[in-house]
């Protein structure tokens, strides 16, 4: 090995062992391994260990036997040989078997152009996944990791790319996730990933199930016409802010009570409190820009904690919604300016923020992020978006920033009880249809 001050090791001419591991796993197999090589005055190169079902598969890289300046007679003169006889000895002993493979320096340098790459399925199978490590490798990149990061509400399971570039291998496998019913999102890897991040999302259909106008709409006896309306805009058929104001004059004279009963209607997504609660954990800022309405959104920012909120405002005269509203129109540029200003007030590049929505007036704000996802959308904006989750949890949104299952998990049995407003624990996920504890 050679070394120069303030210099990593270089082990590209030294003389290295790969000695793989495997059997059932148990408490010490890895301490029992390595107390077996310290025998040897052998240097650790590398280290990779993995359990699955039981099964343990653990490799070390370590430079072969020699003489050491430091180590004693016995430990100098030591052969490779012996270390293979006495590995192979200890592995019999723990009824494990051992490979041992010669060879020289280290691992080979991972190609440039490093990404993740996370596949969600509902469920995720052996074809597809064959299709898209196929896809991987015809791009030119090579599969340095995989990992699963959630087996629940979906697999989820990211792969460590390297030799293809972010934008060639997002264009590939995008065509394959529609194949194929599943979802996958490619992002450039490095440690913008773990920086402090802002998340804008829709509220409509996105944040929440419902669509706003269409519950005040149901107060008002026109819920048919304004549902077919909104239908086309976000369909990008109608200019938003035509559609808007010929839905909202549909509402001309309700009393300004009936909003109280809308927000009572309104139901989040099943994940919408996980998504923003780990978030919130992990000191991301968290905002939510609505075509719908202020009376609404308020409200959501209150309950949820959220940084940032900007919607359309319904007016008031003398109790009486008077079928307009007020202020700047929040549409698809507006939401795209609002992710700016957040991202500005936060202190984030707008290369650190993420979009979720699902309609066409989102496309603005999706293209502007740095990750633009489209949550169960139409598929205009499923062709546009950078990423596409089509599945009914919003929280699937945390797996494409590198955040496991069983991390969201932990965090939640670590902090703070959250309580609903009749005092009981707060359980979104049950009343859709998920297990308990995983909302």
């Amino acid at each position: 090995m050679t070394t120069s001050p303030g210099a990593p090791p270089s082990y590209a001419d030294t003389p290295t062992l790969l000695v793989k591991i495997f059997g059932k796993d148990r408490p010490g197999i890895t301490a029992g391994l390595f107390e077996t090589l310290a025998a040897f005055a052998v240097e650790v190169v590398d280290i990779e260990q993995l359990v699955t079902r039981g099964r343990i598969t653990l490799c070390a890289l370590v430079t072969a036997p020699g003489p050491a300046e430091d180590s004693g007679a016995a430990q100098g003169t030591a052969s490779e040989g012996e270390l293979r006889a006495t590995v192979h000895g200890w592995a019999e002993s723990m009824g494990l078997e051992a490979e041992i493979i010669s060879g020289r320096g280290d691992n080979e340098p991972r190609g440039t152009g490093r990404s993740h790459v996370t596949v969600l399925g509902q469920p995720l199978t052996a074809g597809s996944t064959a299709t898209i490590a196929a896809s991987i490798t015809a791009t030119g990149g090579n599969i340095d990791r995989i990992f699963r990061l959630a087996k629940y509400p979906v697999t989820a399971v990211e792969f460590d790319v390297s030799g293809a570039e972010t934008p060639m291998l997002r264009t590939a496998l995008a065509l394959e996730a529609s194949k194929h019913g599943v979802d996958i999102a490619v992002v450039a890897s490095g440690l913008q990933r773990r920086a402090q991040r802002l998340v804008v999302m829709d509220v409509d259909s996105t944040l929440i199930q419902d669509e706003v106008i269409e519950l005040f709409a149901a107060h008002a006896g026109c819920e048919d016409e304004v549902a077919e309306v909104t239908a086309r805009a976000m369909r990008g058929e109608l200019d938003f802010e035509q559609s808007l104001h010929a839905r909202v004059a549909l509402l001309e004279g309700l009393d300004v009570s009936v909003v109280d009963k809308v927000r009572k209607d309104v139901r989040l997504t099943p994940g919408a409190r996980t998504l923003v609660r780990t978030l919130k954990r992990l000191g991301y800022q968290v905002g939510i820009v609505s075509g719908g309405f202020t009376q609404v959104t308020d409200a959501l920012q209150d309950e949820l904690g959220l940084d940032f909120a900007a919607a359309n405002t319904l007016e008031v005269v003398e109790g009486k919604l008077t079928g307009r509203v007020t202020g700047d129109i929040v549409d698809r540029e507006g939401k795209a300016r609002l992710l700016r200003r957040f991202a500005s007030e936060a202190g984030v590049p707008l290369a650190q923020t993420v979009a979720i929505g699902d309609g066409a007036n989102d496309l603005g704000m999706l293209n502007a992020a740095g990750l633009g996802v489209a949550f169960n959308a139409k598929p205009v904006v499923r062709e546009a978006a950078h990423t596409a989750v089509n599945v009914p949890f919003l929280d699937t949104v945390l797996y494409l920033l590198g955040v496991t299952r069983e991390e969201v998990e932990a965090a939640d049995c670590t902090g703070e009880d959250e309580v609903a407003e009749d005092g009981g624990p707060v359980r979104e996920g049950a009343e859709a249809g998920r297990p308990s504890g995983e909302g």
